[in-house]
């Protein structure tokens, strides 16, 4: 897989219909991000009508927003150079490049939504983080449960029924009850404006032995809790981390550069709706230096709970976020096909090329490096506020 980002691989396949946001980091005399569109494959700074896309996104018509800042916008120049610049290895620190389209939005993320990372779940807990169990309790697992959890609807009756026979049985999960009960599993992710964007490298605690990619669909949500726009998103995880305990959640997930966003925002609009949204297909491919490779797809129409269920679940009357939030519905991945040893299943190495891609979203695709050697995230919010205050912008 090569790293090499054109416009013509990153793009949805009908960018050309498409209302496309995202941010760009502008080098010396702003030293800042910059809020931008695609117009007809070029960039355009939109950051006067916008200085944050978590401003873009609570307005009253995004779409209206953005095709009238266009007009009035600075013409960055064509994407393939600013996207070619997103690539860690070869950046030009003078010259724009690509960021993670959002910024001051909560990174938030729901689990255990698809039945086969549901197994998974409990897998990686009975196996208490160790890969070398895995291979035996899958089968196991599949046997005792599989055929329990076909079809079911979350919180129905069916599904409570389904599973008093698994407690009986002695194979109930506390991802079970997230699974298959009526509460989904929402956590955070990662902090507002930590997540890295196409091109980036994607970090690893440099502790896990046993780790994956978590392609996902990301929702863009509005303050009010209106779906307005969808990207793509690995949802980086640690098999091992989080098999010894669910309470160290936030160590497997939360590290440095380990949530990565983009390519961009794809807002919705007469010609892409959340039913389209609903039909999305989801491709991930790995590469790894090793030779290593691997593709699947999956559709999101699989996934257990309606993605407005998952919003409704997240925000409501008991918790607001008045600065939006990007939502990751779940992965309906967890490769299990070997690497090294048999039995092992697959984990990521240093190397690894990462790319998840949608017809309708685009690709976003990332290289694999352990957290430490990332580069660190050093600018917050406060850089943020700095910033364009500097530049008039606030």
């Amino acid at each position: 897989m090569d790293l090499a980002l054109t416009a013509a691989e990153t793009l949805p396949g009908d960018s050309a219909r498409a209302t496309l946001v995202g941010r760009v980091w502008r080098p010396a005399p702003l030293d800042g991000p910059a809020v931008v569109a695609i117009d007809r494959n070029r960039v355009v700074d939109i950051s006067a009508a916008a200085p944050t896309t978590a401003q873009l996104l609570a307005a009253s018509d995004p779409v209206a927003l953005v095709r009238d800042a266009v007009a009035a916008g600075e013409d960055l120049g064509p994407l393939d150079p600013i996207l070619a610049n997103a690539a860690e290895a070869t950046r030009d620190p003078g010259h724009p490049w690509l960021l993670a389209p959002t910024d001051l939005q909560a990174l938030k993320a729901c689990g255990v939504t698809f039945a086969r990372s549901l197994l998974e779940r409990v897998v990686e807990e009975r196996a208490q983080g160790d890969p070398a169990q895995a291979q035996a309790l899958r089968g196991e697992l599949t046997q005792a449960i599989g055929g329990d959890l076909a079809g079911l609807v979350p919180g129905s009756p069916a599904a409570q029924r389904a599973k008093q026979a698994l407690i009986d049985r002695g194979a109930w999960s506390q991802y079970l009850e997230v699974g298959i009960g009526p509460d989904a599993e929402v956590f955070t992710k990662a902090q507002p404006m930590s997540a890295v964007g196409t091109g980036a490298s994607v970090g690893l605690h440099p502790a896990s032995a046993w780790n994956n990619p978590e392609p996902e669909v990301v929702l863009a949500v509005s303050p009010t809790g209106r779906i307005v726009g969808a990207t793509l998103g690995n949802d980086v995880n640690l098999r091992d981390v989080e098999g010894r305990s669910a309470l160290l959640l936030g160590k497997a997930k939360d590290n440095n550069a380990s949530c990565a966003l983009g390519p961009f925002i794809r807002l919705i609009d007469d010609g892409f709706s959340l039913d389209d949204l609903r039909r999305t297909e989801v491709r991930l491919e790995i590469a790894g230096e090793d030779g290593f490779r691997l593709a699947e797809s999956s559709p999101l129409a699989e996934i257990s709970r309606d993605i407005t269920d998952l919003v409704g679940q997240t925000l409501g009357a008991n918790h607001q976020y008045p600065d939006g939030l990007m939502l990751f519905t779940g992965t309906m991945f967890a490769p299990t096909q070997d690497r090294g040893a048999p039995g092992q299943g697959f984990t990521h190495q240093p190397g690894d090329r990462v790319a998840i891609a949608a017809d309708r979203l685009g690709r976003l695709v990332n290289d694999v490096t352990t957290s430490d050697r990332a580069p660190p995230w050093t600018f917050g919010t406060v850089a943020l506020m700095t910033n364009l205050a500097r530049r008039g912008l606030i």
